[in-house]
């Protein structure tokens, strides 16, 4: 007898990707950022358990940095050609050296980088992490340190394209270890080496930390603030 598949709708509308304005030097790091694209819009297969098959339909719309240039260009390419929406965040002082040739999408230009990452923050369900440098890296471990502090409870994901993040991974151990990151804490975010594993991971993400301050405090607090930097919702 043949067993109907059933299909449900991803819970994410949007993700924030956060990745380099270089290319790098592999191509697997190109490569990977074109499939992450092209996986934001896709049926996918998210379970063998149980005897009916389940499958995931993802018409995930993309968050990023604005850039046209560098990993940040091929991403939002590949998600534009998908028929996916992109948004743009990004600083006007950056506009002349990040944005070049044609870009795709909507493009929020803001005044600085902390309205920048709060922006990206607050219209995205969930964030991703491609190889990139300082920027990237510090986006990422924001994101991480908000959802520790307990301001977000969005899922986290690290895509390891050939081990690129192994040495971030090995110095959170050793933070874990030394008694600075408690063991709950280091599971707040996911890794994978590919992009249809990591949105796996990240669908099936339920957090299991401790928030040091409920969500509930900071959106009080948030409340004396301008809405532009509003990122729990």
């Amino acid at each position: 007898m043949e067993i109907e598949a059933e299909v449900e709708q991803s819970k994410f509308k949007r993700i924030c990707v956060f990745c380099g304005s270089s290319q790098g030097k592999k191509t697997s790091y190109q490569d990977a950022a074109i499939q992450l694209g092209k996986e934001l819009k896709s049926i996918s297969e998210c379970s063998l358990r149980s005897r009916n098959p389940k499958w995931v339909s993802r018409n995930i719309d993309l968050v990023y940095g604005g850039g046209s240039i560098g990993l940040m260009g091929l991403v939002s390419q590949a998600v534009h050609n998908g028929g996916r929406h992109v948004i743009g965040v990004i600083p006007k002082t950056l506009m002349p050296r990040e944005l070049t040739g044609v870009t795709v999408g909507e493009v929020k230009a803001v005044a600085d980088m902390h309205q920048r990452k709060a922006e990206m923050a607050k219209h995205s369900d969930a964030f991703i992490a491609l190889p990139g440098g300082y920027g990237t890296l510090e986006e990422l471990l924001e994101v991480i340190a908000w959802a520790q502090l307990g301001i977000h409870d969005k899922p986290v994901g690290l895509l390891n394209v050939d081990g690129y993040y192994n040495s971030l991974l090995s110095f959170i151990d050793k933070a874990m270890e030394e008694g600075f990151v408690s063991p709950s804490a280091r599971h707040i975010f996911v890794s994978a080496p590919t992009a249809e594993e990591l949105v796996k991971k990240l669908e099936e993400y339920v957090p299991s930390h401790q928030g040091v301050a409920s969500k509930s405090s900071w959106e009080m607090e948030q409340l004396h603030y301008s809405e532009a930097y509003d990122i729990s919702n």
